[in-house]
């Protein structure tokens, strides 16, 4: 993750608008330097402290898909705009206890990096006569503090997900290295692109990974550039968030 720039709330939906304008555009200047289709990148807006008026304004400038790392917090949103057509992608680890309510309401899961979870999950939406898009979570840093798997993990883990068939496996999901280096943040974003090249050929029946969901406010330019089909933005969104990214990464992290 690179230095961050002040990011301006954006209260009113004409500021809203220039700030998703002046993404979108950002977008396809990246794509351009490396000769790829803007539409090939998907943005997905990160939702999280957001309040729902916002999130209504977002939706009227045609955001239908979005993303929250926590559970509850999703879930409060997803039952009070349930006359919206919006769809919740669920970016954040998750805990056991909280696997009933992603199997009823969520359209996505991008943190999955365990079988436990993999497990309950496939019976949960098989309950639910639902299925759900997932994508591997892979610690590309190597910080103790970042869940996912390591990347020599992930080939054995995919071969043990082919008995769920309720989880559409879609993809690989990657936080890059918190460092202003640009390098370093885009070796995790190459890593990611690399690792999903040489699975991609040898999938069970029925498997994707031809998402790859990388960068984020910071450093989605870069992401692009390495092969991101997805970028998760909040803050150049919605404006800075009064909470510490902190409140977001595992207990006793809070040096992040």
């Amino acid at each position: 993750m690179l230095n961050k720039p002040p990011y301006r709330k954006a209260n009113t939906i004409e500021e809203l608008a220039e700030n998703l304008a002046t993404i979108q555009a950002r977008i396809a200047l990246a794509c351009e330097r490396v000769g790829r289709d803007k539409q090939s990148v998907r943005l997905l807006p990160v939702t999280k402290t957001v309040d729902e008026e916002r999130l209504r304004m977002a939706y009227q400038l045609g955001c239908t898909t979005m993303g929250e790392n926590k559970v509850q917090e999703a879930l409060a949103k997803y039952e009070a705009m349930q006359d919206l057509a919006i769809k919740w992608s669920i970016i954040g680890h998750l805990q056991t206890n909280k696997i009933k309510y992603v199997a009823r309401f969520a359209d996505e899961f991008q943190a999955l990096d365990s079988l436990k979870v993999a497990e309950q999950l496939n019976e949960r939406l098989r309950q639910h006569n639902r299925t759900l898009d997932v994508l591997i979570q892979v610690n590309t840093s190597g910080e103790e503090s970042k869940y996912g798997l390591v990347p020599q993990e992930v080939a054995t883990f995919i071969e043990k997900l082919a008995p769920f068939k309720q989880l559409n496996v879609k993809g690989l999901m990657t936080l890059a290295l918190f460092s202003a280096d640009q390098q370093k943040v885009r070796d995790c974003f190459i890593l990611l692109r690399q690792l999903r090249d040489s699975l991609r050929d040898n999938l069970p029946e029925g498997m994707s990974l031809e998402e790859l969901s990388m960068g984020m406010s910071g450093d989605f330019e870069i992401a692009i550039e390495e092969g991101a089909t997805i970028v998760r933005i909040g803050q150049a969104i919605f404006g800075a968030r009064n909470i510490p990214d902190w409140h977001y990464w595992p207990e006793n992290n809070t040096h992040l």
